[in-house]
């Protein structure tokens, strides 16, 4: 934790320590409301730095007449702890989306400080919804299955049952027998597609530079679809690399990269911002297992289209979901699979003028 004036006891340093490594964004008030001390997770939570906390008043931090206020004044009043659930202190400062389990507690050898513990519940909740898109994906993996077995065979009958009375028709009929032609070759292109889901086979990993990725979809999009869109990079250096196949993070990006890229074709000044940044203290539960893994590294597509209709925001990754008029709604479906084979989560998320997809992944154990 840093500390204004910062501690010159060395017992406190291991303490300082601790508090930086908690997931969870944690300031200490003095009796005037002041902040004195933040960790690293409030810096990243309040977007500013310990040292700019420190000279801010609660008050300036939080909605006007925020429930967080009357907490803090109960646990200095009544020397106990307390707590609420779900508090909404979303405001332009911080961002909207901001709901918080609070704890507060006073602090012992400190008159009038107040220890304020803010948990996001955000994170909870997507966390729960990457649950639901990996299910929504395995459902599609034995739809695939079953369409590629059972409806392709069938349809290459029609198809060519279809050619073959294509030459003993008249002409007004021969159009009805390439109507059936060209909509059957278009259900058998969605199998297709469909039956990446059911690709069961081991897929070699490594240690890949999440940067050298990024890098190669940016070309690839410049040169196929997005010459007219600025791309800002927001890299972090010294990212660790992740354990992973490089070809399907390419696919992965590259589709997120397409679709942004279709966002903003009616913008003025189209924009799409790739970012990187190392974010400790993500952690999930590993699926048939009581283990967690963490999740640190978080890779970003940004762009400043229209964003996506409220109506879908929910099931924006589920299969055959889509805003797009001639769009199958696989395209993100198939990103949240192959992310969640890599034990990855995906999250999309709409603020103001600037839309968010946000990957995070686990680092590479590896030794490079």
């Amino acid at each position: 934790m840093t500390d204004k004036p910062r501690s010159s006891n060395p017992k406190d340093v291991p303490y300082q320590l601790m508090l930086s490594a908690l997931p969870h964004p944690i300031v200490m008030i003095d009796r005037d409301g002041y902040v004195v001390a933040a960790n690293d997770m409030a810096e990243f939570f309040f977007q500013t730095s310990a040292a700019v906390l420190a000279k801010q008043k609660l008050t300036t931090l939080l909605p006007f007449g925020s429930p967080v206020l009357a907490l803090v004044d109960q646990a200095r009043e009544r020397l106990a702890p307390v707590n609420e659930y779900r508090v909404d202190i979303s405001n332009p400062r911080i961002g909207v989306d901001k709901v918080v389990d609070v704890y507060a507690a006073p602090v012992q050898d400190r008159t009038g400080a107040v220890t304020l513990m803010l948990q996001e519940r955000s994170i909870a909740d997507k966390m729960d919804r990457q649950l639901t898109h990996r299910d929504a994906a395995r459902s599609v993996t034995g739809l695939a299955a079953m369409l590629g077995h059972e409806v392709k065979n069938p349809l290459s009958g029609i198809r060519g049952a279809a050619q073959l009375l294509e030459s003993s028709v008249s002409d007004d009929d021969r159009a009805l027998t390439r109507l059936i032609t060209e909509e059957t070759d278009r259900i058998v292109r969605l199998i297709d597609r469909m039956e990446i889901f059911s690709d069961q086979r081991p897929v070699e990993h490594e240690a890949v530079n999440i940067h050298v990725v990024l890098d190669r979809v940016k070309k690839l999009s410049q040169a196929e679809f997005g010459d007219r869109i600025r791309f800002v990079e927001q890299y972090d250096p010294s990212l660790p690399f992740v354990h992973a196949n490089q070809d399907q993070l390419v696919q992965i990006f590259l589709n997120l990269v397409k679709n942004a890229a279709e966002a903003v074709l009616e913008v003025p000044d189209p924009e799409i911002v790739l970012s990187t940044a190392f974010r400790p203290g993500i952690r999930i539960k590993v699926p048939g297992t009581t283990e967690k893994t963490s999740l640190p590294l978080e890779i970003c597509v940004k762009d400043n289209g229209p964003g996506i209709p409220t109506e879908i925001e929910d099931c924006l990754f589920d299969p055959f979901v889509t805003s797009k008029t001639n769009g199958s709604g696989l395209g993100l479906a198939l990103v949240a699979k192959l992310i969640g084979d890599h034990g990855g989560v995906i999250e999309y998320d709409g603020t103001g003028r600037q839309t968010i997809f946000r990957v995070m992944l686990p680092p590479s154990d590896m030794e490079l």
